[in-house]
């Protein structure tokens, strides 16, 4: 976390730049001089922010103490006053290096000069070969880390080595070199003091941003209700024309720099920006009352800051109303493909089904639409809405009717009691399906007659038999042989039911309703 730089801090980090990028490229050492100018100003910046932290401390102070000395105030306090410490212990380990520095170097004169300003061995032995920069690297980024930890944000590290610094890592020649190397090689005394201090001043920045985020966590927990919007509970969002409208209008109140924590017994709600909470639940019913209804209670908990204020809130569960379309609602067909519509008005948009069939199988489902397929007297029928139990629907469901035989002659039905005055070439034997069953269930109630047996009969005798596997047989070899008083004796051997599946079955007609006698006047 970079700190915000004032512009004369810039200016002064923009001259040490170019100064060091001067002394890389061996310039005249008269500009050496400029260090320490550059040094002296940093020293009295250092001074000066140090001065200004050390006020931000005392202003917490202040303001845990107005605000009572509470837990998390005072813990802020602490914390504040622990940056300060850690910050004055590095600058003093700073200060003292720097001071060993100017010693060994050959002090100052009586202008308050360096002597050894332009030395360029003495800070190089110092801190490489006798690895005081080491340990002071280690310090520096050791302290950067403990404020980032502390803080909960990022700090970025001070001490780089050459490869890691975002300046020097694009110079061929600096970017191998560890940061003592960086530093203090061929680097003057008043060279490597002026480095020495803008580290300082750069953690003097980060413990001034350190102070002013806890500056601000002063308090952080107390409720301010800034946010004031008129409410209105209405009884029911849906009036009928000539009805009362009745609501309760009321003050809600938040907290703009706080976003409270909110639970549904006792499991977290999403909260979003402007502080409302999102309840949503499925409404479940174990056991109605006469009215087909049942009271519910659910708790809601806010809390805001160290306050949490919970409240049971009630609602009633009203048994949803199935609603079945189907052409044959009041019974169903057996083994037969009963197309059947449910829905569930009151979930609106929210209904998502799902079919459970006891005494019987289902196909389908999708939007409410389903087709049920009974194999046994009776079917019971479960309704789902995602996943949760609606309720349940019991169906008779009757045998399918039996077909009727037709015989036709000429696209005319033969009338069995009147008979016929001569044989006809050609007959046409049909199933034909009961009419409420054909209207009810069209796709199953297909039939036709497979197999069957045409015989002349005179008497107790049979003139002749003719095997049919055709919906028409040929009686041509019947005119010759046929007298007054004989009979055409027509048997149906094999009938079949095409289902809604395009599947087929045999279907027993019974001895008498598959003999059908034609008499010849």
């Amino acid at each position: 976390m970079a700190p915000k730089e004032t512009p004369r801090q810039k200016m002064i980090g923009m001259m040490y730049l170019v100064l060091t990028a001067m002394l890389a490229l061996n310039v005249d050492s008269a500009v050496l001089e400029r260090f320490e100018l550059i040094n002296g100003t940093l020293e009295e910046q250092i001074k000066n922010n140090g001065q200004r932290n050390g006020l931000t401390v005392k202003s917490i102070a202040a303001m845990v103490e107005e605000k009572g000395n509470r837990k998390d105030d005072v813990a802020v306090l602490k914390k504040a006053q622990e940056v300060r410490q850690k910050t004055d212990v590095i600058i003093s380990y700073m200060n003292k290096l720097k001071a060993e520095i100017i010693e060994d170097s050959g002090g100052k004169d009586e202008d308050g000069k360096l002597v050894g300003a332009k030395n360029m061995e003495k800070i190089a032995i110092y801190m490489i070969r006798y690895k005081r920069g080491d340990s002071l690297k280690t310090k520096l980024n050791g302290y950067t880390t403990w404020l980032s930890n502390a803080l909960g944000k990022e700090f970025a590290s001070v001490a780089l080595d050459g490869k890691e610094d975002p300046y020097w890592s694009k110079i061929p020649n600096q970017r191998k070199k560890n940061f003592s190397e960086l530093m203090f090689e061929s680097v003057p005394t008043a060279g490597g003091l002026a480095s020495m201090s803008q580290l300082e001043g750069r953690l003097l920045d980060y413990e001034e941003v350190a102070l002013n985020v806890l500056s601000q966590s002063v308090g952080a927990k107390d409720i301010s209700f800034d946010k004031i919007v008129p409410m209105v509970l209405p009884e029911s969002q849906l009036v009928a024309a000539g009805a009362k409208y009745k609501a309760k209008m009321f003050i809600s109140a938040s907290a703009s720099g706080i976003t409270p924590a909110m639970k549904l017994n006792g499991s977290s709600i999403p909260v979003d920006s402007e502080g409302f909470g999102t309840v949503e639940f499925t409404a479940k019913a174990d056991k109605y009352d006469a009215n087909g209804q049942q009271r519910k209670t659910f708790t809601a908990e806010i809390a805001i800051g160290e306050q949490t204020f919970k409240e049971q809130i009630s609602y009633i569960v009203a048994r949803p109303v199935i609603q079945i379309q189907s052409a044959s609602v009041q019974a169903l067909y057996r083994n037969c493909g009963n197309k059947l519509d449910v829905q569930v008005p009151a979930l609106g948009a929210a209904y998502n089904p799902s079919f459970r069939v006891k005494g019987g199988s289902s196909q389908g489902g999708r939007g409410g639409k389903i087709t049920i397929v009974p194999t046994s007297p009776t079917v019971e029928l479960s309704v789902y809405s995602s996943g949760t139990f609606i309720g349940k629907q019991k169906f008779r469901a009757k045998p399918i009717p039996k077909p009727e035989l037709v015989l036709k002659s000429g696209g005319n039905e033969i009338d069995l009691k009147r008979g016929v005055s001569k044989i006809p070439r050609e007959i046409t034997l049909q199933a034909v399906p009961d009419a409420d069953f054909a209207q009810f269930l069209p796709d199953d109630a297909n039939y036709r007659v497979t197999k069957w047996e045409v015989t002349l009969a005179r008497q107790q005798r049979a003139i002749e038999t003719k095997q049919v596997t055709s919906t028409k047989a040929n009686l041509a070899s019947f005119v010759s042989k046929a007298r007054p008083g004989d009979r055409i004796v027509i048997e149906a051997k094999e009938v079949q039911r095409m289902n809604f599946k395009k599947e087929k079955e045999n279907v027993r007609i019974g001895v008498n309703s598959s003999i059908k006698t034609v008499p010849i006047n």
